[in-house]
């Protein structure tokens, strides 16, 4: 069986597929009494987001002549940070 047309992958329905719970999410599990809960959940089991840089960049407002900007853009995306290596090579660092 399987999902919309633009999803290949099987749909799970046994809930004996389903698999093993970690200590650690059964620690941040809620748990219920019914209706009534007896512990709230604490927090999710993934992180957001990319992980903190150690040294992360800074936005900055930088004026630069159109030319500049169109030579930087014409090999596609990542052309702020081919910008940032040739700064880099500028400076020095």
């Amino acid at each position: 069986m399987t999902g919309n047309n633009d999803d290949t992958r099987p749909i799970w329905i046994d809930p004996d597929d389903a698999p093993e719970w970690s200590d650690e999410a059964l620690d941040r599990a809620e748990l219920k009494d019914g209706d009534r809960v007896l512990r709230p959940a604490t927090g999710t089991l993934t992180r957001r987001g990319r992980p903190k840089l150690e040294t992360p960049k800074k936005q900055v407002t930088l004026r630069l002549d159109q030319d500049v900007i169109d030579k930087l853009r014409e090999d596609g995306p990542g052309w702020q940070s081919r910008a940032n290596e040739l700064l880099r090579k500028a400076v020095g660092v």
